[in-house]
């Protein structure tokens, strides 16, 4: 009679192995399954937008050449593609004096700095008044949040009244004070200034409450200690405050310039770019482009790609920057 040798069971560590191996398949399958509908989300929302306006880019697609539907109708689409042609015409224009995108590129600039350097002046010196103790702290700080708790367009339609050149509260308010009346809306400097104004109210809130949370993450160890050394209260803030709130500040900064850098609706619902393209900024002209007038489609694809290109050099100079400044400090 023939033997037939049995193959060795496998051990218990190999069963183990397998097991685990088994577990975390699971795992990771119930990690993707939760994460799907927010993976599709972003995929409709996101993606697909950013892939078809850069395919457009490269087109000169427009209100009169893409595919259309009319009733039982159709129309193919005869746009063609240009290459690079978008690019060149935007960023040949920013060297071209008095041109749209030279202003464009002038006023995002000036709306960027301006915002944020209000935001972090203004933020800061309120998160220091707010980190004191006091009476009504808690009120005071719920208070400040109203600006970045109301709506966008609710804050913008209130600003366009108070802007308001016939029966607007501020310029009723400066002739009682001995001021003439300012033509917030219908002068190009003016116009750009109301929408910062409107913007820094706006953004104030959140930058405050930011650098408050950084300021009471700082041991008071620190400002015993710098005390006991004789420091003033000026020289706390140089050498204890400010270096301790760096990796915060650098941080909310760059999340206020790219927030600051795509606002659309206060500029749109106030002075819509006005007067002549003066209160644009490169969000809102390349919405302009693709939407009104001959609606371009490639060259607010070309546009939107701009500034996803600056955001995302931004980005990546300052986040070394700021792990520099860390490695220093």
């Amino acid at each position: 009679m023939a033997v037939i040798a049995k193959s060795p069971a496998p051990s218990a560590s190999a069963q183990q192995k397998r097991r685990e191996r088994t577990q975390k398949l699971k795992l990771a399958g119930r990690a993707y399954l939760w994460l799907a509908p927010l993976i599709l989300a972003m995929a409709i929302i996101v993606y697909y937008p950013l892939i078809r306006g850069l395919l457009f880019s490269f087109t000169n697609a427009d209100q009169t050449n893409i595919a259309t539907q009319i009733g039982t109708i159709s129309y193919p689409a005869t746009y063609q593609f240009i290459g690079l042609q978008n690019f060149i015409h935007i960023i040949g224009g920013w060297f071209v004096p008095g041109s749209d995108e030279q202003h464009v590129l002038l006023q995002t600039f000036v709306w960027i700095v301006a915002n944020a350097v209000f935001h972090f002046l203004i933020g800061l010196g309120l998160a220091l008044v707010l980190n004191r103790k006091m009476r009504f702290r808690a009120i005071y700080r719920t208070l400040i949040m109203v600006p970045w708790a109301m709506p966008q367009f609710v804050a913008a339609f209130a600003w366009l009244f108070l802007f308001n050149s016939q029966g607007g509260f501020i310029d009723t308010l400066l002739p009682h004070l001995g001021l003439p009346p300012v033509p917030w809306l219908s002068d190009p400097a003016w116009a750009l200034t109301s929408v910062i104004i409107v913007n820094v109210w706006l953004g104030i809130p959140f930058m405050t409450v930011t650098l408050l949370g950084g300021l009471q993450s700082i041991p008071a160890e620190l400002y015993e200690a710098s005390a006991i050394d004789g420091a003033s209260g000026w020289q706390s803030f140089r050498y204890v405050t400010l270096p301790m709130l760096r990796p915060i500040a650098f941080l909310v900064t760059l999340i206020d310039v790219i927030w600051t850098f795509n606002v659309f609706a206060v500029i749109f619902l106030i002075t819509r770019g006005g007067p002549f393209n003066r209160s644009q900024t490169l969000s809102t002209f390349a919405w302009f482009q693709s939407f009104q007038g001959a609606q371009k489609f490639g060259l607010g694809g070309a546009y939107g790609m701009i500034i996803l290109v600056i955001l995302l050099a931004f980005t990546i100079f300052y986040s070394r920057l700021l792990r520099s400044t860390e490695t220093v400090y």
